[in-house]
């Protein structure tokens, strides 16, 4: 098993692919002045998005705010409150369709559909809190303009639009309690808020963390900090949409580098592209490629690997998982020697430590660059979602060792991870409440 072991590591070395690649405090550093160059509006990878958004303001109790969440193919719609104990009480929760997944539509349609989804409601608050997960430049009004629309959504002429003011002349037109407040958010934003209500420990700071299909980390920032942007009240501070997945001056392999080239976006969220899941499988299956032409395994599973054409990161967990079940690289292997099997489950256990580690590094960053958790009675909250984080094999353990290897035992920094059920609704909520 040691040689197995040597030779796999040998590859990936070779290829600069393993996670004893990355230099996590040299990355951590990097990671930082990326976020400093962001916040000045000099050249960065990082976008550093200020969202005029707080979370210092006490939420109102048994006080209704209608919610929204609209970031894929589902659009939610409810109305939450917070009762005595400051516990969210979620109620009138409908499921729709998100507008323009199915057809294009123009901009009156895709607002007058978007409209009739709060039909139910409109009538039950005045303040709206809207989780609105696409690429938005986020105004001191809290009002948002649509840069662009992703995950297929397709209405064109919506690019460039304030979402609330048309959502509001939408909802008017339409013979509704029209004139809300509107405040607009993401889902990483949302979900940051979401641990605010988090009552049941004491936390001097939170980030906001999603490692799905894609990933993001949002964090709480000194206005002073902020220096690109002018009139803020320099005594107070916001939360800063870092859209963390484009980091673009992370360690990358060989491999990584030829992956990139592939894509339909060369070049840009290098960070997204080795650890979250629309990547992690992919990747996987061009590094098994590259070992089947280096002859790591033997002739009948390398042929039956190179037939493979596409694996996906849940493909690639199941593996992990059951490497002698059912799933698509356990059965290729099924009936060579057992070397071929460990080969596999080296590489992939391998670029899961190495996605750990980078995740690790992205909320180090954070938690230093917010200069909280100092206190280990006060920790750093890190309100963390996204299936990938959660279900893939031993990856959110590992993101812990690292996070007390690095952040607790060398710069004296605390965190607690926790998961907000709801959390984007509840961060919805939060933001309308107190806006």
């Amino acid at each position: 098993m040691d040689k197995v072991k040597r030779d796999v590591v040998r590859f990936l070395r070779k290829y600069q692919m393993d996670h004893l690649d990355v230099d996590f405090e040299k990355n951590v550093d990097v990671f930082l002045e990326e976020m400093k160059r962001g916040l000045a509006g000099r050249k960065s990878s990082l976008e550093m998005i200020p969202t005029y958004i707080g979370v210092e303001a006490d939420v109102p109790t048994n006080k209704r705010v209608i919610v929204a969440d609209a970031g894929g193919t589902n659009f939610r719609v409810a109305t939450v409150y917070f009762d005595d104990q400051k516990k969210p009480v979620i109620e009138n929760l409908r499921l729709f369709k998100m507008p323009g997944v199915e057809r294009e539509l123009s901009k009156d349609e895709f607002f007058k559909i978007m409209a009739g989804y709060f039909r139910d409601v409109a009538g039950a608050a005045q303040n709206v809190g809207f989780c609105f997960s696409y690429a938005v430049e986020m105004l001191p009004s809290k009002d948002g303009r649509l840069i662009r629309f992703s995950k297929e959504v397709k209405a064109p002429q919506v690019q460039g639009q304030l979402i609330g003011e048309n959502l509001n002349r939408a909802i008017g037109a339409m013979g509704m309690s029209g004139d809300k407040h509107i405040v607009l958010l993401n889902d990483t934003v949302a979900t940051l808020l979401a641990g605010c209500g988090y009552k049941n420990r004491a936390f001097s700071g939170y980030i906001g963390f999603i490692l799905g299909t894609g990933t993001n980390c949002c964090y709480v920032e000194s206005n002073a900090n902020i220096k690109k942007q002018k009139n803020l009240d320099l005594t107070q501070c916001q939360i800063i949409n870092t859209e963390s997945g484009g980091f673009g001056r992370c360690h990358c392999g060989k491999i990584d580098v030829a992956f990139d080239k592939t894509t339909t976006n060369p070049g840009v969220h290098k960070l997204e592209k080795m650890i979250s899941g629309a990547y992690l499988g992919p990747v996987f299956l061009c590094t098994v490629r590259k070992a089947c032409d280096e002859r790591l395994f033997s002739d009948v599973v390398a042929e039956g690997l190179a037939r493979i054409s596409a694996l996906d990161t849940k493909e690639m967990n199941e593996f992990m998982q059951y490497p002698y079940g059912a799933n698509l690289p356990a059965k290729i292997c099924k009936n060579s020697n057992s070397d071929d099997v460990l080969k596999l489950y080296y590489i992939a256990d391998r670029l899961t430590e190495r996605a750990a580690k980078l995740t690790a590094i992205n909320l180090s960053a954070m938690a230093v660059k917010s200069g909280k958790g100092t206190d280990p009675t006060r920790p750093v909250c890190v309100v963390a979602e996204g299936t990938t984080f959660y279900q893939m094999k031993t990856l959110k353990s590992r993101v812990e060792f690292y996070l007390k290897q690095y952040l607790e035992n060398k710069r004296g920094v605390y965190t607690e991870i926790i998961s907000v059920e709801n959390a984007t609704l509840i961060g919805a909520a939060i933001a309308g409440l107190t806006n």
